[in-house]
């Protein structure tokens, strides 16, 4: 199994990345807070690798720190948790405040995560906080979502970042509005990243 690469970035979406390795072009899932690390990273990159294999597909899920990809790990664990909300999980509320959500019994916190809902979350709550979430450790140097542009008179950045919040289980018209909302404060310069967090800040508070 492969539990680690390092390449260059070949191609990247909120979603996934195409990574480089040696001329051989590895397509990776990735968490929104593993995206935010790769916009700016130059060169080579170092992403810790989970290999989730299926009768029908063996896919790739990267993360920028090894503490992500155990969490992700402990998440799909969890009955009722497969990859996709494992991932939205971490794009949304990240790992620290996971296991402070975990710690305290924070319920609310996941049923704010689509596809979650309330036996899900108290699971999570009951299995998560009976082990650690993580391991110490230091983070690395270094099925396809939607593509189409979804919401009428999104475009460019704007239509990039409503398409990942779909992917991760908002509703068309829940993530149109939060990423206009989220332009109409950050003004028209603001980057893919600053859109996205200020999105999910309002639709998981």
């Amino acid at each position: 199994m492969i539990g680690r690469l390092s390449g260059i970035v070949a191609a990247s979406r909120p979603d996934e990345v195409i990574l480089d390795v040696s001329g051989v072009g590895y397509r990776v899932h990735i968490p929104l807070s593993t995206f935010y690390r790769l916009v700016n990273a130059p060169g080579v990159v170092t992403l810790h690798i989970h290999t989730h294999v299926r009768e029908e597909a063996i896919q790739l899920f990267g993360f920028w720190t090894d503490e992500e990809r155990i969490a992700f790990q402990r998440l799909i664990a969890v009955s009722g948790i497969g990859p996709k909300i494992a991932l939205a999980v971490l794009s949304g509320i990240g790992v620290a405040d996971l296991e402070q959500a975990v710690r305290e019994g924070d319920r609310g916190v996941f049923e704010r995560i689509p596809g979650i809902g309330r036996k899900t979350a108290e699971r999570v709550i009951l299995e998560l906080g009976s082990r650690p979430t993580t391991r110490a450790g230091r983070g690395a140097p270094g099925s396809s979502g939607p593509t189409a542009m979804v919401g009428a008179g999104a475009v460019g950045s704007d239509a990039d970042a409503v398409s990942a919040l779909v992917h991760l289980g908002y509703s068309d018209n829940a993530a149109y509005d939060a990423i206009i909302a989220a332009r109409r404060a950050l003004g028209a310069e603001a980057p893919i990243e600053g859109l996205l967090r200020a999105a999910l800040r309002s639709l998981v508070r």
